[in-house]
């Protein structure tokens, strides 16, 4: 297509609120010789609250049935994957296999189908197949292993148990205990490489799935019904499962839709685990509502990320976590924003990572404030003061644990925090829930995240004099040092910034005689290293970060522990703290008080330190 040739208006619907997503009908194809406009997407847009708004379909069945026969959309892409590529009509047929095999196969408990898959079109067909009987999609992390992966799917009170032919091996050991019979699994290897092993257990999905005609078996599940369970990240207790029902996907899939502009000629580039909320409901539920396609990436891969957004033709993507850092650590190229990207939708990315990546790769980055469950959204503003994640709502308070709002937050000339203690509570949704449904299997946690009436998020924040919201990390990330209380978050987004350093996880360590130290774990850039003497000044230098704030302990590693989803697991590192026998080959560095500089902490510093535990009695916390 010549450059700035207009591309055809995609398909549009009634209910996708036509009258604002015009704006986009006209959008130019990408082209490699073309500059692409940029815009504010939310000009002129009037988006509903998250779980408001239409219902885009009666329930899942009739949207698939109707992306699947529409005369415009049923020859289009709806699933890429490599090289191939599904339409609508295939992925409507596809999911109608599944939904006959998961019907024939049914358990006698909870309809409940674990997925413990990589980012592969069986998972998507999974959940068109689930969403035409009402059956219930369990998104499991693969990254979980042993007891824990074991918890996780007797947790969910998982019937039927789908996998491949890499993941196997963590199955194998767990079979016995997991009350699933060897014949309620089954395994797929229509993407399996040459580092795939044989199956080992199970019955082969394309086997049973060639029995199984394409057609509708023409069910009308409530769209109240459960759709899918999603585990939250788990990077400070045991993972949760959120409820999602029909009707929440939908009008989440309608709303980001929204936001993200998405049209039926887009395509959305997944590479986040689908077993997350945001590859469902940032990823693929727009796409599915809007009868776009998806490009699928098995994982994450900094590397692979451009080659993959060129190859599918990506116009947008969805993050959380650490992926945009880990994206700008390698070398940057010129012909870098030569790409079809227009805009990506993600929570967690620092503010100079956000700006640098836009600027980079010449995409639009609308970082959010929000979690798995739902019930708190923030979006950023261009005008926000440094650290902070956005304007809050009325609706959002930051809380004590009985329910009342906090004071506002004060900054000395410094523009270092100065009543921590009395401002930073948990952030909370007075206005209700949101389209949080509830934890699976845990009233507990329910009842906790639900008290008042009110969405209690387990973030700590803080809002200053202007109504800006900063996050300060869970509720576990509370550091004590020399009696002063304060969060580990603005510490953690002082060191993102910095140009060396990829990412950072700051958590507090004991301290010999009383309360914590501040530890930092580091991942430097790509092939690079730390300068522990500039960063010593930089931190220093810094308006917002006291003296007891700047980390007395250093961890530099090519990797920390992480969640499928690139979250740091800080209970980990917290467990490990300046162990030298935990640390693996990490190098370990402290900085003595009064001391300007780090140096490296040996193993006869280590020895040292652990003697003053013994001498105060404080030789407990050695092990914790």
């Amino acid at each position: 297509m010549a450059a700035g040739t207009p591309r055809a208006s995609p398909t549009r619907f009634p209910w996708s609120w036509a009258s604002i997503s015009s704006l986009s009908a006209c959008r130019p194809r990408w082209d490699s010789s073309t500059t692409r406009p940029r815009s504010n997407p939310m000009v002129g847009r009037v988006v509903p609250a998250p779980g408001e708004g239409e219902l885009p379909a009666a329930n899942a069945a009739e949207l698939f049935r109707r992306n699947g026969t529409h005369p415009e959309l049923g020859d289009l892409p709806a699933v890429k994957f490599g090289r191939r590529v599904w339409s609508h009509r295939q992925f409507y047929e596809e999911s109608c296999r599944w939904a006959r095999l998961l019907m024939s196969n049914r358990p006698t408990g909870a309809f409940h189908v674990g997925l413990l898959l990589d980012n592969v079109p069986d998972y998507l067909f999974a959940l068109g197949g689930a969403g035409l009987v009402g059956a219930t999609v369990v998104g499991i992390n693969h990254t979980r292993k042993g007891e824990n992966l074991a918890r996780d799917i007797v947790h969910t009170d998982v019937g039927l148990l789908v996998t491949e032919p890499r993941h196997q091996h963590e199955l194998v050991p767990l079979l016995p205990d997991l009350d699933l019979p060897a014949d309620r699994v089954f395994v797929t290897r229509r993407w399996v490489d040459e580092a795939d092993p044989p199956s080992e257990l199970g019955r082969d999905l394309e086997e049973e799935m060639a029995g199984f005609s394409p057609d509708d078996p023409g069910l009308d599940p409530d769209v109240d019904s459960v759709w899918a369970l999603i585990f939250t990240s788990g990077t400070s207790s045991a993972p949760k499962a959120v409820i999602c029902s029909q009707a929440r996907l939908l009008k989440t899939g309608a709303r980001m839709g929204l936001l993200l502009d998405v049209g039926s000629d887009d395509v959305g580039y997944v590479c986040m685990p689908l077993f997350h909320s945001n590859a469902l409901m940032v990823g693929w539920m727009p796409a599915v509502v809007n009868g776009a396609s998806v490009g699928l990436a098995r994982r994450f891969s900094a590397s692979g990320f451009l080659p993959d957004i060129r190859r599918y033709g990506a116009t947008y993507f969805n993050y959380t976590g650490k992926p945009l850092a880990y994206v700008l650590s390698t070398p940057e190229q010129p012909e870098d924003g030569d790409n079809p990207l227009r805009r990506a939708y993600g929570n967690e990315g620092a503010p100079e990572v956000v700006s640098e990546f836009a600027r980079r790769f010449d995409v639009e980055v609308v970082d959010a404030f929000g979690s798995t469950e739902g019930g708190i959204a923030v979006v950023r503003s261009e005008d926000m003061p440094k650290g902070s994640v956005g304007r809050a709502p009325e609706h959002i308070k930051v809380v004590d644990p009985d329910g009342d709002e906090l004071p506002r937050a004060r900054f000395d000339p410094q523009g270092v925090l100065a009543n921590a203690d009395e401002c930073v509570g948990e952030i909370v949704n007075t206005q209700g829930m949101g389209p949080f449904e509830g934890y699976y299997n845990n009233p507990e946690a329910t009842e906790k995240a639900t008290r008042n009436g009110w969405y209690w998020s387990g973030d700590l924040g803080y809002i200053d004099h202007a109504g800006w919201l900063f996050f300060a990390g869970r509720t576990a990330d509370w550091i004590r040092v020399d009696g002063e209380n304060f969060p580990a978050g603005p510490i953690e987004s002082a060191l993102s910034g910095h140009p060396s350093v990829v990412v950072a996880a700051v958590y507090a360590v004991p301290d010999p005689q009383a309360g914590d130290q501040v530890m930092a774990a580091l991942v430097p850039v790509e092939h690079g290293s730390i300068d522990l003497d500039e960063l010593a000044e930089y931190l220093d230098g810094l308006a917002g970060i006291g003296p007891k704030w700047r980390p007395r302990y250093l961890r530099l590693a090519a990797e920390l522990p992480s969640t499928g989803t690139n979250k740091v697991i800080k209970r980990s590192l917290a467990r490990q703290k300046y162990r030298h026998d935990l640390v693996g080959d990490d190098e370990l560095y402290f900085r003595p008080r009064g001391e300007s500089r780090y140096r490296c902490f040996t193993e006869e510093d280590e020895r040292h330190l652990h003697a003053e535990f013994v001498a105060s009695g404080r030789e407990r916390f050695w092990e914790l």
